[in-house]
């Protein structure tokens, strides 16, 4: 056994939460001050944790909906090294003052202008524990999405979120934002009296009539994962630990989608041990927000292309349940490390849906998760990033969004099977309870935890892989585990007669799932006639799918086959939906000609305002929109 000085951080003590939150004993709280604290520096940050690094957070915002402004003062803990300065990430913002506790002004200095952002940079003396900052963002502050009233399910109320990962918490919070660096957080929020504010954190369940909010994140999280939103939003409960915020209109539906969150949380836990958040609720935001999900800790952030109407898209909730322990509880330490959070957790999800759903909900999860890494890895190679197909990534001068590819989820999740199918599913589960629990509250570099692998697994089960090829080369290694699921042959039957003449209406098709239709449309032939395209759109509706999934997976069949019946659905669905997952893609094939990348522009100069800006940076590059937009210059 190895000893790597790491000691577990989490005491079980009363916590005082909100109304909402469940035993507060459920919920960890973590010193940081008893923390022998590492830090691995980071080059997406400017943050010099060797001089001082930041231990709290207290922040007072007010938000203004109108103006589109967040006014505030963060003030910090910090542990200084007494080298004469403390620096923090800021992009965007305007700086008013910095104080230390006494109220002293502080000289303070921002750097050179990059694409991080500028370094605040404060001059500090060895005296100083506590700094305030006070300041506001400022306009197209990239992690904050302003949404008009009629942006919003209601129509009636503008609406807010934050989208913090992977270095844009700098844009609405000064802060040192690392993933390796880790803070607990009280905030106090100012709100329009007819607006509910939420963070990840503890919440009420109920509307403030002044609009104050207040909140508190007593475990120490990386600074990506302070979010907040802001609108017309309801609660309703559906567990003793688990509950759902949306706007009126949803929240409803949403809370009969997510039935079985309480029963995901228990599942997770008897796989890999307790649940050290307190509670797990969900926000259901407006169609804009660019993920999926993001994994805010107490408090998951998710789209609401995930309300399928039959629950048969909620493993997106088990993906970001299961981030609560590989991600926000053992976080990676850079992102080029990001495989460490996303590998883990693809792993896990499957291990809850195999529990709740059974083994071949799991194994079409698997196929599906695979078609989409050979895609990704494919592309990569024709656009000449083949590196970007590692594990342990480079992403030097680079934005760190850039790493966020199937790659870190897919190929981690292939790597973690084939280490189960190399040393047994029991010894494999035994050394992940070990690996959540040695490192809990704290960030792992890819190197630590293959060192810790072989010492604690491998080594002592005489296990020799060649761990090199996994992690520091690119493309799948020919060790792979192979996915395959026998009710995706059933359909690939089905695929068979239909390619060779058999009318639509005559597959036997009435129990498939989502997971199947998916596979049916990703296995379609290649040039596939108008008349036959028409032919499944009459028998199954595809045009019509109000399953996203579907739509979007029809869609692209669309394009490829030049279906152009089903455009004006395409062009609703990309005016409406923010999802990037769904976006680069139909993007990208219609800019594949001339004809579909007019198609795509008059799209796009539609829906670009309706997008976060995660989504229109990338798509902006693959309609080459800044130089359509560009002033003639003469």
């Amino acid at each position: 056994m190895i000893h790597l000085k790491m000691k577990l951080l989490a005491a079980a003590t009363a916590v005082l939460l909100t109304a909402c939150s469940a035993d507060p004993e459920s919920a960890d709280t973590v010193d940081a001050d008893e923390a022998a604290i590492e830090h691995v520096m980071d080059k997406h940050s400017a943050s010099t944790p060797d001089e001082a690094y930041i231990t709290h957070l207290d922040l007072e915002l007010a938000v203004d909906m109108a103006a589109e402004v967040i006014t505030g003062t963060a003030t910090y803990d910090i542990v200084n090294h007494g080298k004469g300065r403390i620096v923090f990430d800021t992009r965007g913002l305007t700086i008013a003052e910095v104080k230390d506790a006494d109220g002293r002004v502080l000289k303070h200095t921002l750097g050179d202008s990059t694409f991080l952002g500028r370094a605040l940079m404060v001059e500090i003396g060895p005296e100083v524990k506590r700094l305030s900052i006070a300041y506001r963002t400022g306009a197209g502050a990239d992690a904050l999405q302003w949404l008009s009233p009629q942006q919003t399910g209601g129509k009636r109320h503008p609406f807010l979120f934050t989208q913090g990962q992977a270095i844009l918490t700098r844009t609405w919070i000064p802060i040192q934002d690392s993933p390796g660096i880790r803070i607990t957080y009280n905030a106090n929020v100012h709100v329009p009296a007819e607006l509910m504010a939420v963070m990840s954190a503890s919440n009420t369940t109920t509307r403030n009539a002044a609009g104050n909010y207040s909140f508190s994140m007593l475990q120490p999280i990386p600074p990506y994962l302070i979010a907040l939103a802001v609108g017309d939003i309801e609660y309703r409960n559906i567990g003793p630990r688990t509950g759902v915020y949306a706007e009126p209109e949803l929240v409803d539906k949403a809370a009969k989608e997510f039935a079985d969150m309480e029963n995901m949380v228990i599942a997770a836990e008897e796989l890999y041990g307790p649940y050290r958040w307190g509670r797990y609720d969900v926000i259901v935001l407006p169609p804009s927000f660019p993920f999926g999900g993001m994994e805010n800790p107490m408090l998951t952030f998710a789209t609401p292309t995930i309300l399928a109407g039959d629950g048969s898209l909620t493993a997106l909730i088990a993906h970001e349940l299961a981030h609560s322990w590989s991600g926000n509880l053992v976080t990676n330490a850079t992102w080029d490390d990001f495989w460490l959070n996303e590998g883990f957790t693809v792993y896990f999800e499957k291990r809850i849906c195999e529990k709740i759903y059974g083994q071949d909900y799991a194994e079409m999860l698997a196929v599906l998760g695979r078609q989409e890494l050979t895609r990704t890895m494919h592309d990569l190679k024709e656009d000449g990033h083949d590196a970007d197909t590692r594990l342990k990534l480079d992403l030097a001068g680079r934005n760190p969004d850039d790493g966020m590819t199937d790659v870190a989820y897919e190929k981690g999740y292939a790597f973690l099977t084939l280490l189960e199918a190399e040393t047994g599913r029991e010894k494999f589960d035994a050394f992940l309870r070990g690996y959540f629990d040695a490192f809990a509250f704290k960030s792992m570099t890819t190197e630590k935890f293959l060192a810790y692998l072989k010492e604690e697994l491998l080594d002592p089960g005489n296990v020799s892989l060649d761990l090199d090829a996994w992690v520091y080369q690119p493309g799948l290694p020919a060790n792979a585990p192979v996915v395959a699921s026998h009710r995706f042959a059933l359909v690939d039957s089905a695929l068979v007669r239909w390619s060779s003449g058999v009318p639509a209406m005559e597959l036997a098709t009435g129990d498939w799932s989502t997971f199947e239709w998916m596979h049916f449309l990703r296995g379609l032939p290649t040039g596939i006639t108008t008349e036959r395209m028409a032919e499944l759109d009459k028998t199954f509706g595809f045009t019509a799918s109000g399953n996203a999934e579907i739509a979007f997976t029809w869609f692209e069949q669309c394009i490829a086959n030049q279906y152009e019946y089903a455009y004006p659905a395409l062009s609703e669905f990309l005016v409406h939906v923010g999802r990037r997952k769904f976006l680069t893609p139909l993007y990208t094939a219609l800019a594949g000609t001339e004809s579909g990348m007019l198609v795509a522009r008059t799209i796009y100069k539609q829906a670009r305002p309706n997008y976060h800006s995660v989504s229109t940076h990338t798509i902006d590059d693959v309609l080459g929109w800044q130089k359509m937009t560009e002033p003639v210059t003469m």
